[in-house]
């Protein structure tokens, strides 16, 4: 059973900051220990024709699994590969022509020498990432990333903490200078993200756009009669009024609400129109489009496509979590 102590709040917070204290100051010894290894990765990486194969035991086992996902989004096709797994089968999904990186702080760890094995037979490339540089898994790589050497943040110096941010930073670190040395562009972002609130924020207007006979348009002499049929046919909310095709004017459903009288239905376009409506081009994001739409309480934009072609995109178009409804 656990002893249980008197603790109280500041004596939490106080471990809190001195915690994250702790692995914050091993993260700055990390950038500054950074070398030539480090280029020499990056370049092994970038040269081979399979996938980069990650892995490790226990904790280190979860970094790996973390840096391969971000490797995959980010435009090196990676894999985490568990140690036992691959005693058992897994290396089956390993190729000749991958690489692999192996995590393990103290350089030591046994379930990891089957998959160093294959890899020196196949002549695969091996990176170590360890804090140890003359520890079995340093001398069997091709190349080591030696982590500095630095207490744990845990109190007993056991639970591994501040050996695990730093490894988990250095492959945010290797990850970020292969997306950006493969010219990783938002589009391929995109492309690997199609769903969920990044792939929605990576989308541009045109994407989303309602377009052709889906765009509420009246002349700015039209007949209200006329603007309160196209504003409900297309059930958008609003309509654009035009002047000989230009897009001059916008009435929105507040405007009707704001204008109701008598003789509204024979009253002109011009007359209840606001004129210089917002309009935005086809390549705006659709972040940009919805801060546009907060920012301004608008529910609705244009989209310049030329030649006097519009677009229009409606705020429940846009599907991002933080997006406010009431809006």
């Amino acid at each position: 059973m656990y002893k249980f102590y008197a603790f109280d709040a500041t004596q939490a917070l106080d471990i809190g900051k001195k915690t994250i204290t702790i692995e914050g100051n091993a993260l700055l010894k990390l950038s500054n220990s950074l070398n030539d290894s480090f280029s020499k990765c990056i370049d092994i990486l970038l040269k081979i024709q399979g996938r980069v194969g990650v892995t490790g035991m226990g904790k280190s086992g979860h970094i790996a699994r973390k840096i391969a996902a971000t490797l995959a989004s980010t435009g090196t096709p990676a894999y985490f590969i568990h140690p036992s797994e691959a005693s058992h089968g897994d290396l089956g999904m390993v190729t000749v022509r991958d690489a692999i990186v192996a995590i393990s702080n103290s350089g030591n760890t046994h379930e990891l020498s089957d998959i160093l094995t294959f890899a020196k037979i196949h002549s695969l490339p091996l990176i170590a990432i360890t804090s140890d540089q003359h520890s079995p898994l340093a001398k069997i790589s091709d190349l080591s990333l030696i982590l500095p050497s630095i207490h744990e943040a845990c109190p007993l110096d056991c639970a591994p903490t501040t050996s695990t941010t730093m490894s988990l930073a250095l492959g945010d670190a290797i990850a970020m200078a292969l997306m950006q040395a493969r010219g990783f562009t938002p589009e391929d972002f995109k492309s690997f993200h199609p769903g969920g609130n990044l792939g929605q924020k990576l989308l541009k207007v045109q994407d989303m756009m309602h377009q052709n006979n889906e765009v509420p348009l009246c002349d700015l002499n039209d007949l209200m009669s006329k603007v309160i049929i196209e504003i409900s046919d297309k059930m958008l909310g609003c309509t654009g009024i035009t002047d000989n095709g230009k897009l001059i004017g916008i009435i929105t459903d507040g405007d009707l609400r704001r204008s109701m009288c008598d003789n509204l239905l024979t009253k002109r376009a011009k007359d209840i129109m606001t004129a210089n409506p917002i309009i935005i081009d086809q390549n705006s994001s659709l972040q940009d489009a919805f801060k546009i739409m907060n920012n301004k309480k608008i529910t609705s934009l244009f989209i310049d496509l030329g030649n006097n072609n519009y677009g229009i995109i409606h705020i429940h178009d846009i599907n991002f979590s933080e997006q406010n409804h009431d809006h």
